[in-house]
């Protein structure tokens, strides 16, 4: 699935980001616990270069919390500072200032050295669109600021929010990358709701997620739908969902486009459980 996604405002906000870089003292990498790597642009390197990083895994509530632990034991690996938040929920956001201190320690060192008076951190946020970034905005500012909506896309421009006396943010349009040249990632994203579901074939999505509902969380997809064994042939398991769930044309077919709906909402909601979709033993170095 090589997807072509890279709208006019997008390629705008790369520029954006590395012109506002020089003006803030840390980005706060916003990612979707379910799918750390997935959710990560791979420009990001690029664009940032020196500057500090905050690894947020938001999302945690819906994510599997042991994978979850073992990410951000993956990141401080690797020299990353990471923290699993729950944005909607106002959870694990207390630590975020605590966290940025502590990685900006040197800098805020420095400056009192010069007898520069303390002020408060800046940070960018960056993350792909419908990540969460404008609910973490208004969670962190407890009002509501930025514009929410549960579709991708919805950050147009850059405003700087005042987070008590510590912390300005500065948010950013949501950065998805020209093209998914690894067709697993363009599965994840699709399946977690990062790409809009009108790009997508939703029956190629709902095969991807019980393929990998098979492979790694079986028990689950048995309990979901009610079966002593998971069929062989995705066209019986389709069938098996399909009459469970009363997706029936005239007749008595299947209708395997409102079954693979079915499908990928059950996901979505948090009906097979709490899923992680990317797992650090399978990141190479």
């Amino acid at each position: 699935m090589a997807i072509q996604w890279f709208p006019g405002h997008m390629a705008k906000a790369r520029r954006e980001v590395t012109e506002k870089l020089k003006v803030v003292d840390i980005v706060f990498e916003l990612v979707d616990a379910r799918i750390p790597i997935s959710s990560a642009n791979p420009m990001l390197d690029e664009i940032i270069l020196q500057k500090k990083r905050l690894i947020l895994l938001n999302k945690a509530d819906m994510a599997d919390p042991d994978y979850t632990k073992e990410w951000i034991r993956y990141y401080s690996e690797k020299g990353h500072k990471a923290l699993a938040i729950n944005s909607q929920e106002g959870k694990g956001l207390k630590e975020i200032i605590a966290a940025s201190k502590e990685l900006l320690k040197e800098q805020i060192e420095r400056r009192a050295k010069k007898g520069l008076k303390p002020r408060a951190l800046r940070a960018m946020i960056i993350g792909i669109p419908n990540v969460g970034k404008s609910t973490l905005i208004n969670r962190l500012a407890k009002r509501n600021i930025a514009k929410t909506a549960n579709t991708p896309g919805v950050t147009r421009g850059q405003a700087w929010i005042k987070v008590g006396k510590e912390l300005e943010l500065l948010d950013t349009p949501g950065i998805l990358w020209p093209k998914f040249e690894d067709k697993e990632i363009g599965y994840k994203l699709a399946l977690t709701g990062a790409i809009k579901d009108s790009l997508l074939n939703m029956q190629d999505i709902a095969v991807y997620a019980l393929d990998f509902l098979k492979s790694h969380y079986p028990q689950r997809l048995m309990e979901r739908y009610q079966m002593a064994d998971i069929a062989t042939e995705m066209a019986d398991l389709f069938d098996h969902i399909g009459k469970l769930r009363g997706c029936l044309m005239s007749g008595g077919e299947v209708d395997y486009d409102k079954t693979a709906d079915i499908i990928v909402m059950d996901v979505r909601t948090q009906k097979l459980g709490r899923l992680t979709f990317d797992f650090p033993k399978e990141q190479s170095d």
